[in-house]
């Protein structure tokens, strides 16, 4: 058996200076970083979000992946935490609402390297180190760009209509809905689709949810990719122009075209996880992460499904 949780790494800058939030347990007289076990019918970025918001008061959204702890509580048993780093807004931090528990006794936010010593335990010591060193080298703050894979479509046999109408099964339908919250976790601000009707409906219950405008763009779909994969470039190329987070939807034929511009701003280690994404299975979705200024590039790649660790 193998117990699983999720946490942050919440930091900030004060004056040119990292700072992390920190939290303090009574019952254990100890510090560490806001985390938790995962809830039944949850994914593991979904968990890390919850966690903060209800150890920490924080509202904050995934920012890079800084990797999985593994160790033994109780008599043996395995424990896995998976640890992002989220930079908490000024507006997060004016509208936090925390108030002592049983659980938790304080938040405190702590100078990075302080934060070292202050850390109760050596996996945690450790991970701090490594946001140091992300932040030394201008690679903690980063913005997320997802590449989505429309949800279950009826097949193309059954299917004797209009190619660009061909519907999401009830099964995608669920997996739309399904993918609300999970895509919720990155908070993507920039939602780009395919028009063809399982694209469209499958961003449309996040964008319904979030009210937020879906931009169609031609160039996603197959016929589009096909005709002129250069332009299905282009749209990648004006979305990474953006500066901001954002999101494209489209259709595995068209994701080795959408995936080349990322893969270009890669190392040789993660263009081959940048490339590998053209075999996401329908719902599945990569979270590209990428840095900020004016040569941008890859840091981090998560492959996320509905079918990751849940319980």
């Amino acid at each position: 058996m193998t117990i699983y949780a999720a946490g942050i790494v919440c930091w900030r800058e004060q004056q040119g200076k990292l700072e992390v939030a920190l939290v303090h347990r009574e019952q254990y007289k100890d510090w560490g970083f806001p985390k938790g076990k995962l809830d039944p019918g949850e994914q593991l970025p979904q968990t890390a979000v919850r966690e903060v918001r209800e150890e920490a008061g924080f509202k904050v959204r995934l920012g890079r992946k800084l990797g999985v702890i593994k160790y033994q509580v109780g008599e043996g048993i395995d424990k896995e935490v998976h640890y992002w780093a989220s930079k908490v807004t000024t507006k997060a931090i004016s509208k936090q609402e925390f108030s002592p528990n049983q659980e938790i006794a304080k938040v405190e936010w702590v100078l990075a390297k302080k934060a070292v010593t202050l850390l109760s335990y050596e996996h945690d010591q450790k991970l701090m180190e490594q946001v140091i060193q992300l932040h030394k080298a201008k690679e903690l703050e980063t913005r997320a760009l997802i590449v989505l894979r429309h949800a279950k479509a009826t097949l193309r046999s059954d299917w004797k209509g209009e190619e660009a109408k061909r519907p999401l099964l009830a099964e995608g339908k669920k997996q739309a809905k399904a993918l609300v919250p999970l895509i919720s976790a990155y908070g993507p601000k920039r939602l780009v689709t395919s028009p063809w009707s399982r694209c469209h409906d499958t961003i449309a219950p996040y964008a319904e949810k979030r009210k937020q405008k879906l931009i169609e763009r031609h160039q996603l779909t197959e016929l589009g990719n096909k005709k002129r994969p250069a332009r299905t470039k282009d749209v990648v190329k004006d979305l990474l122009g953006t500066n901001k987070s954002g999101l494209i939807c489209s259709h595995r034929p068209a994701l080795p075209s959408i995936l080349e511009p990322f893969a270009a701003m890669a190392s040789k280690e993660l263009r081959k996880e940048v490339e590998a994404g053209s075999t996401l299975a329908p719902a599945e979705f990569l979270v590209l992460r990428i840095t900020l200024g004016s040569k941008p590039k890859v840091v981090g790649v998560e492959r996320c499904s509905l079918t990751d660790i849940a319980s």
